[in-house]
This record gives C-alpha cells, structure tokens and sequence, in this order.
C-alpha cells in the first residue's frame, strides 16, 4: 500500500523528478513545451519526448526511450557523438551514468534543471544545465564538463546540446547568403544521414551561414500552423548544427562550437563551459515560435530589451571617409532638422602617422586625425551638445592595419602565421583576443574615448574581418585552443565595457549579418543585418531575421542605395530601428517634411513597433508584396506594414486578412506617412471593422503600382 501511494505521487509531480516503477523521470517544461528524460536500468539517461507539453503526467510513463541525453563516442552508439574525448591514458571512449539531479527557480518564470552524470570507470564528469523560461516557451541548454584524472584529457566534440526528434518527415530552413544578400531563407527536406550547417571564419562567423536554423515535422514550415522548432546558438564564433537521421528516421541535433581545429584540453579540475544553444518548440507553426524567441530575448537577453533605441543619422554613405569638422557640423544640423536623436560619426575619424583616408591604413590607431578633427571629438560631442542631439561613433577595436602604428609596434598581438606570406581581408587583420593584453587594448578603446569624452552616448563596434593567418604568438604550443579563447577573450573585454558602463547603447556590426547571435546581444541592443540598404533587398533580408530577433534589434537606414521611392525606403525601415545615412540637405521640402513625419511617428508608435508581437502576413519571397503586422499585449494598438514591390501586369489583388487581433474588438484604421500634399489614401482609411471581420475577410492594401508602401494604424474603437 505505501508502495502504490508513492507511486501514485511521484507520477502527480508537474516539476523535479517523477517516478514510474521506479525509474526516474525529468521533465523540462514551459507552458507549452516539454522536454522529458528517463532512467533506464542501465543507469544511463534517455530522452522519451519533446514537443507540445503533456497535460497529463501519468502519460508520461508510456513514452518510448529515444536516445541517449549526451552521446558518447567508443561504445555502442553509432552516430554522431555529443562528446568525444581521449583520457590521459588514451582510451577514447567514455560511458556516462546518471548520478542526480536538482530543480532550482533561479528568479519567476525561470527554472533551472542541472543533471549531473558521471564516468563509470574513469573520473569524468558532465553536468548538462537546462534553463526553462516559461512563459515564454524558450529552453537555453549547456553542459559543463570537468576531470580529476591526473593529467590532461583531450576533449575533440563537446556540444551544447542533443535533441532527438521523431516525425515522419523532417524540414530543414536554414538562412545562408553572403555580403548583401545575408539571411536567404532556403527550405529542404532532410534524409538518412547527415547534414550540417557551420562556420569556420572565426571572428565574422556569420558571414555566409547565420547561427540558427528553423525546423518542420511532417510537412513544410507553415506561419500558423505545424509543428516547428527554432534553434540558435550563444557564441561569437565558430559553431556547428548536425542533424543526424537514423536507420530508423530518427532525428538527432547536435548543437554547439564547431569542433574544426579546436581540440581542447582540458587540465583536472578545469571546467570547460559550452556554450547556449536556444530553442523553442511551437506547434502553432513558426510565427508562434518567432514570437516566443522575440519576447525571451527582450525580457531575458537582449541588453536593455524594455527600453527604447536612439533614431540617427549616420554619415558615412553622406560623405564616407571625405570630411572635416565643418562639415560634419552641417550634418548635425541636418539631424536636428530630421527630428533624430543622435548623429553617428563613422569610420575616418582617427590616425595621424597613417590617415584613416582609406580601408588601408590606420586601423588600430585610435587617435583623432589632427588634419580633419583639430579639435578633438570633444569639439563635435560639444556641437551635437549644443543642438540638442547625442554623438555616436565608430569604432573596430578588434582589427588592425599592417599600415599602423599599433601594427608597427605590436606585431606580436596580431594573429599571423609565422614563416608564411601574410593575407588580408579588406585590408585588415585580426587582432589576438586570446591575449590579456589584447583584451585589455581593446577595453581600453572605448574605455579611453569615455573617459576622454564622456558625452559620447553611444558606439557603432564593427568587424570586417574573419580570421586568416590562423595561429596565436600568445599561445604557442595551444593552437588548437585560439578559436575558443579569441570568443572568450571578446566577451572578457565586452564585459567590462558593460561593467563599467552599463548604460551605454551600442550597435554589433560586422560588415552586414557576420555577427548576430544572442550571446553577444548581451552587450549590444542592436545589430546591423546588411550593408544592403537598398530597399526592396531590405525587405527580404529583414523578413529572413525576423524570424530569430525582435524589430528593435534590427538596425535599418535609409540610404541612397536603392532608386525607390523616400516613402518606400522610410516604410521599410520603420519596420526596424530606422536611421539615415544620407545628406538631407540634397532633398526637396517635402522629402525632408516626410522624412521628419516618419521620425515623429515612429517614436509614437515605438511601443508598438519595438515591443509588439510580431505576425508575418505576406511573404516577399513567394510573391511581389510584403505585409508585417505588429500588435500590442492587450490587441488595442497595431501598426500594419504593406508594400508593392514589383507586381506583375494584371494581377488578381485580393484582400489582406490580418492576425493579431481580438475578434470581438472594434477597430479603427488610419493610413498614417502620407507624403506631403497629400496623395491616395487607401480604402480602409477612416473606416472601422470588427477585428473577426479585420481577420476572416480582410481589407484591401495591395495594388498593381511599383515600389508603393503603406503603414496603418489600428486602434481599438469605442463600441
């Protein structure tokens, strides 16, 4: 009888472990997902489910064991490993048995499951870390990895995860591309075997495969509807997804530091941290799953996630390396006229032995150029002071000109290959962040400039270079270590940047996409997706990073890159973190009347926009037009985002139904960003529909025009 009575209450527990005739039971669990794990008699821990969470936790004792939680390599397992290691004695094999583990909330809504598993014959130990946020569906998993043997074990694979799936059929979307043409959605089933998506380029790591993927059960990835997982990895550097299909259609993702010339190892008692890998499971298709990420990154991740970002405008394409204290003085009247909170001083502003006049010289010498700035950047923090508006500036600490003074007398914090020719990438190279010194150089740039000037309110901190000449002065016989401490040495200086000024707003660029994973959005409160500002580009490579990043990360200017319409140009970039980077002086009145229309509006409906929920309505790449919705919390405020790109002759336009709306609502719809003068308004305008109405039959926003954009407000309507 007490027998019964503990099982029945083991298998009622909704958190911790669970028992079933004796085996432990640990779910992870959201308000919607469910991750679960069981204790075979073997001692070893298996996965029996993930997907949409159980509501019954009795069910949980018919689940079939999957795989093993952590693969190990050398025993009976015959795919690919989570962990792959080499004892000091050199047996390569490694059996991990499950010892305990504990359930903590580490603050409301978070909770933290730590399994601790253990070597059987040798003294290795794996704890794997599991963070469930709940409201938000989004587990972060990693593993810490430690050793008491009495010399160094070689660690070869080392995930962040392993997660084993069961469907009928499995489809993967990963986004690729290359400079300008960044996030290129491309869809794929996947089959027996393996495919990978990864990086090599170390420090831009992004560059032509963005760190996260999207996958479909059983049919293709639909907005609303299927079963979808979302998947990212926290690390500024080379990382690794694997999915692995079996003999039995089994799914295995592994996910983690790409292994690739990265053996590690691993001293007793050291303990070597992966990385986070993210992820969200949906059953409601992946706009659901967008959403989730977008609100665990602004309530848990993102740097400043709840607060507001600075509208500017930027000089570069305006005058690019060609300016003087003049003339940027100008430019910071235009920005007051612009109505924008800040100027941005780009790339130019530094060198003197070597003149930033170039991408070939003066990278690294971060003293102002005597000839162009006479009077310091404290002059121009002075000017932009005395208007009103903030100053902003570039930087790219982490990268040095052979044509330098830091070069000249630091060749020895240059990663460079000894006995080789050197090669560039724009001209650059990479500067050795798995040394202390290095570390403390690049803190001190923007250490040195604050302190110096302490008005400036805000960095743009590029990188334009992945990492070539591969080999460390600074580690010597640990080559294969450089990969992992040049990432780690990045966050020791981002750290006490943050440390130390934990207010200050600052953009990750890295020539377009090349950096945009959630553990450098720590530090950063935005990123800039592509050095495309061409509009109509635009729209589909913002709509590719919508996916994984809420609007308020993605920095969006309007340029003179593309021949739209200003409108069009404008629309699309309100529907990120809008700025300009283009010479206001060189449009007529009513662009420039727009232009600061957009601006005041913007800041308006910044709420709605930055903090809203996001609902993809109409694809740019399945058609000629594109529809974004954003609503808030409670569906009394939405801002709607249509554009015609470039439709076909005669094409059938049919009404838009939107999403995101309480069906029960009234609402009431403005067409908002006329230009000047007026000009057609659509239909809508003006007029109030039931929100079932808004999402069942739909308004019309589309025509057969070219490069024509519309934004309308949506209200709730008094009944």
């Amino acid at each position: 009888m007490k027998l019964k009575h503990c099982i029945y209450l083991c298998l009622v527990l909704s958190a911790g472990h669970l028992c079933a005739h004796a085996q432990t039971v640990i779910p992870v669990t959201t308000d919607g997902v469910s991750l679960i794990y069981r204790l075979d008699d073997n001692g070893r821990l298996y996965q029996t489910y993930l997907g949409e969470r159980l509501t019954h936790d009795a069910d949980i004792a018919h689940l079939a064991s999957m795989d093993e939680i952590y693969p190990t390599h050398g025993m009976e397992d015959y795919f690919e490993p989570a962990i792959r290691i080499t004892h000091s004695d050199g047996n390569p094999s490694l059996l991990l048995k499950y010892v305990s583990h504990e359930v903590k909330t580490l603050r409301t809504g978070v909770v933290e499951t730590v399994i601790v598993l253990k070597d059987d014959k040798y003294p290795v130990e794996v704890k794997l870390h599991y963070v469930a946020y709940t409201a938000e569906d989004v587990i972060t998993e990693y593993a810490e990895i430690t050793h008491r043997e009495k010399k160094p074990v070689t660690l070869y694979n080392y995930a962040s995860s392993s997660l084993h799936l069961s469907a009928e059929r499995y489809f993967l979307t990963e986004f690729t591309g290359d400079w300008a043409h960044e996030a290129v959605m491309t869809e794929a089933p996947l089959t027996f075997g393996k495919k990978m998506l990864d990086t090599k380029l170390g420090s831009r790591a992004g560059m032509f495969c963005s760190p996260f993927f999207l996958l479909a059960l059983d049919e293709e990835a639909r907005e609303d509807a299927g079963r979808t997982l979302f998947g990212t990895i926290g690390w500024t550097g080379n990382y690794r997804f694997t999915f692995d299909i079996n003999q039995h259609n089994q799914l295995r993702i592994l996910s983690g530091i790409n292994p690739y010339a990265s053996e590690y190892a691993l001293q007793p008692g050291e303990t070597f941290r992966t990385p986070d890998f993210i992820f969200t499971f949906s059953a409601e298709g992946k706009g659901k799953a967008s959403r989730n990420f977008h609100a665990w990154a602004r309530k848990h991740q993102l740097k400043d996630g709840d607060k507001p970002r600075l509208t500017l405008l930027n000089n570069w394409e305006a005058t690019f390396f060609d300016f003087d204290e003049d003339k940027l003085t100008t430019i910071m009247d235009e920005a007051v006229k612009l109505g924008v909170d800040m100027f941005l001083l780009d790339d130019g502003w530094f060198g003197n032995k070597y003149p930033r006049s170039s991408d070939r010289q003066g990278l690294g010498d971060w003293d102002e150029t005597r000839e162009k700035l006479p009077h310091g950047v404290g002059k121009l923090t002075e000017e932009a002071g005395k208007r009103g508006i903030k100053f902003g500036i570039w930087i790219e600490p982490e990268m040095v000109n052979p044509k330098s003074e830091l070069y000249e007398n630091h060749k020895d914090w240059v990663i460079h290959l000894p006995n080789r020719d050197e090669y560039y990438f724009r001209n650059q190279m990479v500067l050795d962040l798995s040394n202390p010194k290095v570390q403390d150089y690049v803190y001190s740039v923007v250490d040195n400039l604050l302190t110096k000037y302490p008005d400036i309110a805000y960095f743009k901190w590029d990188c334009n270079s992945p990492i070539i000449n591969i080999y460390s002065p600074y580690l010597k016989d640990r080559q294969s270590h450089l990969y992992i401490e040049h990432v780690r040495g990045l966050y020791a200086a981002l750290e006490r940047v943050k440390q130390k000024y934990p207010n200050l707003p600052m953009m990750l660029c890295s020539g377009g996409g090349g950096r945009c994973d959630y553990e450098a959005l720590k530090y950063f409160t935005e990123f800039w997706p592509s050095d495309n500002t061409d509009a109509v580009e635009r729209i589909r490579i913002q709509w590719g990073f919508s996916h994984l990043f809420p609007s308020k990360t993605l920095s969006a200017h309007v340029t003179s890159w593309g021949k739209q319409p200003l409108k069009f140009r404008t629309d699309v970039a309100m529907m990120g973190k809008p700025g300009f980077d283009i010479r206001i002086h060189e449009m007529n009145e009513a662009e420039q009347a727009y232009c600061r229309q957009a601006v005041q509006q913007f800041k308006r409906l910044s709420p709605v926009i930055g903090e809203g929920d996001l609902y993809r309505l109409h694809s740019p790449l399945e058609s000629d037009h594109a529809a974004m919705l954003y609503s808030n919390e409670d569906r009394t405020h939405a801002v709607l985002f249509a554009f015609d790109v470039h439709p076909q002759y005669g094409e059938n336009i049919l009404p838009l139904r939107l999403k995101g709306l309480d069906p029960d609502k009234k609402y009431r719809l403005e067409e908002i960003c006329l230009p000047a003068g007026g000009g057609s308004r659509l239909q809508c305008h003006g007029k109030t529909y039931t929100g079932d109405y808004l999402m069942k039959v739909g308004v019309t926003v589309f025509s057969s025009s070219h490069t024509v954009s519309h934004i309308v407000e949506i209200t709730e309507a008094e009944s």
